[in-house]
């Protein structure tokens, strides 16, 4: 009789965390290797769901330009996890809420709240019920893409969302820029800095005052609001936006515009302030309004950032919940 074997279970983490960090993205990894370079205990939680993973090549990341963005987050792990005082784990964060600390003295509190983060179990993971005495959100966004129904077949590939990351690479193609918002202008403007044969698609909801669609105009950039029924190609990649009256207009590479989204709701009993458009406040280091909780990356203003930023914000978070760790801040 053959035997499956069958993979071990993952016994789950229990216990008391200088500090907690939800995602596992540059902004919480690099956050993550400063803390425990600092002699932090860390408990790294990640749901294993990047938002880029559809993407090939991650670019503008000093030293790593051109890198797959999972093998970037393939090298981080191993780095982070390379000290002692690290530990990571593949969950889902079901819950952060202040903790009564029963059974922690009272002078290790040091008058500050204690956060209870619970996570339940994914394949390749364990459940996480801990103590923490900060918590670092870096769980990035979810976005929604236009509905159209090959869009995800060339996203990462032909179609990105990131300009900045992706911008040099569609250099003097004929682009196509998608989506739903009222920014597109904004966004074309900057796209044409590569291209000049540009076309922004509304898809007949996005919007675009009188005076911008005549500055695009003015730079040759044309605005179809038509209705777009799907985006076609070959195997080659991209090449055309297909109208819903039929018509393909050609295009090879562009741009989609997300709608994003913050997905906070296991900390929703923190009411930790959130911005107009549904990013979490929080200042220049990282600090929210909630003592204890810090934010960086995707989730803070002005949203999306290039993989580097977050890296940046990471970093300056971990420095600011170092100090407050101590007691100085």
């Amino acid at each position: 009789m053959i035997e499956i074997s069958r993979p071990k279970a993952v016994a789950p983490v229990e216990g008391h965390i200088d500090c907690v960090i939800i995602g596992a993205g540059p902004a919480g990894m690099s956050a993550g290797l400063n803390l425990v370079r600092a002699r932090r205990t860390v408990l790294l939680i990640d749901s294993n769901r990047p938002r880029h993973s559809a993407t090939l090549k991650s670019h503008g990341f000093l030293t790593r330009d051109g890198v797959s963005p999972l093998e970037l987050r393939k090298t981080g792990r191993a780095e982070f996890e390379s000290y002692p005082m690290a530990s990571f784990q593949q969950a889902l964060v079901t819950s952060v809420s202040v903790s009564d600390a029963a059974g922690t003295p009272a002078e290790e509190l040091r008058g500050r709240p204690e956060y209870r983060v619970q996570a339940s179990a994914i394949r390749g993971g364990g459940s996480v019920d801990v103590t923490a005495s900060a918590v670092l959100i870096a769980s990035g966004l979810s976005e929604t893409l236009p509905a159209l129904p090959s869009v995800r077949a060339y996203y990462g590939s032909s179609l990105h969302s990131c300009v900045e990351c992706d911008g040099f690479e569609k250099s003097d193609e004929p682009l196509a820029l998608i989506g739903e918002s009222d920014d597109l202008a904004e966004r074309a403007l900057l796209i044409s800095q590569w291209s000049s044969d540009l076309i922004v698609f509304t898809n007949g909801v996005g919007t675009i005052s009188e005076s911008d669609e005549a500055a695009l105009a003015a730079r040759g950039i044309r605005v179809e609001h038509r209705p777009i029924a799907d985006v076609v190609g070959d195997r080659s990649g991209l090449t055309g936006v297909q109208l819903v009256d039929g018509e393909v207009i050609p295009r090879t590479g562009g741009f989609i515009r997300p709608l994003w989204e913050t997905k906070l709701e296991y900390a929703s009993s923190l009411e930790i302030p959130e911005t107009a458009d549904g990013w979490i406040e929080a200042d220049a280091d990282g600090r929210t309004a909630v003592a204890g909780i810090y934010a960086a990356g995707d989730v803070v203003p002005p949203g999306p950032h290039q993989l580097i930023v977050a890296a940046g914000e990471g970093a300056r978070a971990a420095a600011v919940i170092n100090r407050y760790l101590i007691g100085s801040l």
